[in-house]
């Protein structure tokens, strides 16, 4: 891949963290609880609710973060855009539409395939890889 290509990923990435860990202070900031929020038992509920979405909000965020950060790692090493199974060049335009892509298109079409034929369907991916494969 082209130093030019890599260095707009590069910013691409830079700027995508940039960008959840300043909508991370604004949700902890701006959704903060205080006990005067808590009233009565529809002001309970509410926040319970409020809270319960933050706290998917952040933990999608952290996944991305993760994501980030491996692609920054596999820049440094040299080996973005290279897929993980079968180490073809990942085509630019799948890069372009998911940066954080780690498979190429065939690759990722036999994956989906064989966990729509698994019993387990499609494990989760927030578990871990020993987790899930601990149960299957």
């Amino acid at each position: 891949m082209k130093k030019e290509t890599i260095r707009k990923f590069r910013k691409i990435f830079e700027a995508q963290r940039e960008k959840v860990l300043f909508n991370d202070r604004v949700i902890r900031e701006d959704f903060a609880v205080s006990a005067d929020d808590r009233y009565d038992e529809i002001d309970l509920a509410t926040t319970d609710i409020e809270q319960s979405m933050r706290m998917r909000l952040r933990n999608r965020e952290t996944l991305y973060i993760k994501k980030i950060d491996e692609a920054l790692r596999r820049i440094e090493d040299g080996t973005f855009g290279e897929c993980e199974d079968c180490g073809e060049d990942i085509e630019i335009r799948r890069l372009e539409a998911r940066p954080t892509a780690t498979l190429c298109v065939f690759c990722k079409e036999e994956q989906e395939r064989k966990e729509i034929l698994t019993a387990l369907g499609r494990e989760h991916k927030s578990l871990g890889a020993t987790f899930s494969r601990k149960f299957a």
